[in-house]
């Protein structure tokens, strides 16, 4: 077998880091890889979760702003998680080749577009979140506690930006254990901590959705710091050093190249949620505190899915590298049936139990109602993500970013969009129309993906 090398020369420790990804049984690497990208994916979701757990005791309009925040607050960092995307892409290349060096040395590219993009977003919020969040028309109490929220969040984002990039060199390289294990220590201090800065108990101020946010940044910072830690140490898979640093624009340029369609897609996909929200707005705030809980109970369900999809993505990087386009797309493909099992079990209890689910953040009867048919109504798109979401994910990791960024503009704003406008003009659905134009916009996702995966040309992709 193939040993993957540190980049101080000496073989990765123990059989998981050895291990060559591009040889053996794909189902084994597969699930091998993947479990603990979920579990650190899932625990990615749980601190917002947790934190809408919290707001929501303090009312619908702390659910509002915090959601609305929040997606703002997406809107400007899926420019980095796109840059994301392109380092990973190109460090599983060079690791499938062997090449620990080249990977060395493009994560040390990573840390300057990951400290240049961490000045760009607190700029942003300094001087604009307000301005973002009148957009929306959105009633007085909501921006108040929505630009509480979001400017903390902007100002703090440098240790968001910075946890993503060791995360996903860590994961490019094969190792999905120590990010995994990070990602457990520091959301258990989010858990723990959130609820103290949010009421003010025991020697903390009160801080309301503030506090939610302090929080956010607390923890990601600790996140950050263990994992720079696990990496120039040497023990992760690939371990990191300064040596010979230099700027390189060319592998600058190779991974924003990689990048940008991806940055653009996150930044359609988050954009037409705002625009969601802004039609959500005239039917009041307990519409879009319920859109808000169910995106919420959507981030939850689609982890499993994103830990299996960048797993798929990892191991098509690593096998184009290895020169096997087969294996690539096998993998994609079983990723897509186990995903697709998943989804089946989660929207069975969704139809079941949906009420039960909203009340865990929210008692208030109408918000209740409101919010689990609107769950209900989702269900009929969750049988089709692991299309959507997997495929998307295998084609990131091949460095094929663009073709996503197509398909997703033909989902939101060729359909989804447009029929959340006219449906609640032309129909009675009010506002559960705009819930199913979500719908629509992710079957005809899913055809457009499979049909793009099954041609091929992903394959021949030089990145």
């Amino acid at each position: 077998m193939k040993e993957v090398k540190d980049s101080a020369g000496r073989g990765g420790r123990g059989t998981t880091f050895a291990r060559d990804w591009t040889k053996g049984s794909i189902i084994r690497n597969l699930l091998t890889l993947s479990w603990p990208i979920m579990i650190s994916s899932s625990l990615g979701t749980l601190g917002p979760t947790i934190d809408m757990i919290w707001v929501g005791k303090l009312g619908s309009a702390a659910i509002a702003g915090v959601g609305v925040g929040g997606m703002a607050v997406m809107l400007v960092m899926v420019g980095r998680w796109g840059i994301n995307v392109g380092t990973r892409a190109i460090i599983a290349r060079f690791v499938g080749a062997g090449d620990v060096k080249g990977a060395n040395h493009v994560a040390q590219q990573a840390f300057v577009i990951s400290a240049t993009y961490a000045i760009v977003m607190a700029a942003v919020g300094i001087f604009f979140t307000e301005p973002i969040l009148s957009l929306f028309g959105l009633e007085a109490d909501v921006i108040a506690e929505g630009v509480a929220y979001t400017r903390i969040m902007f100002i703090g984002s440098a240790a968001m930006s910075f946890r993503l990039m060791t995360d996903g060199i860590m994961q490019a390289s094969g190792d999905a254990m120590t990010p995994m294990k990070i990602a457990i220590f520091f959301r258990l201090f989010h858990v723990a901590l959130c609820p103290f800065l949010i009421f003010g108990w025991w020697i903390f101020p009160r801080l309301g959705v503030s506090g939610a946010a302090m929080t956010n940044i607390v923890s990601q910072s600790l996140g950050t710091i263990l994992g720079l830690g696990f990496l120039f140490t040497g023990r992760s898979r690939l371990r990191l050093t300064l040596r010979n640093f230099h700027l390189d624009l060319n592998i600058i340029w190779r991974i924003v190249k990689v990048g940008i369609p991806t940055s653009i897609m996150g930044m359609q996909r988050t954009l037409g949620n705002l625009v969601l929200i802004w039609f959500m707005v005239p039917f009041g705030t307990f519409a879009v505190a319920a859109h808000t809980l169910g995106q919420r109970v959507e981030m939850l369900l689609f982890m499993p899915g994103m830990g299996l999809g960048m797993a798929a993505g990892v191991l098509a990087g690593q096998n184009l590298g290895a020169k096997q386009p087969e294996r690539a797309e096998k993998s994609a493909w079983l990723a897509v049936g186990f995903m697709e099992g998943f989804m089946v079990i989660c929207s069975v209890a969704i139809l079941l139990w949906a009420e039960n689910i909203i009340r865990v953040f929210n008692t208030e009867p109408g918000l209740v109602e409101i919010a689990s048919t609107f769950l209900r109504i989702a269900t009929a798109s969750y049988l089709l993500l692991g299309f959507t979401v997997i495929l998307r994910h295998c084609l990131s990791g091949a460095g094929d970013t663009l073709p996503p960024m197509l398909l997703t503009l033909l989902m939101i704003w060729v359909v989804q969009l447009p029929l959340a406008f006219f449906l609640p003009q032309v129909t009675n659905l009010g506002m559960y129309g705009i819930r199913w134009a979500i719908v629509a916009g992710v079957v005809v996702g899913a055809v457009a993906y499979t049909i793009y995966f099954r041609l091929g040309r992903w394959k021949r992709k030089k990145i």
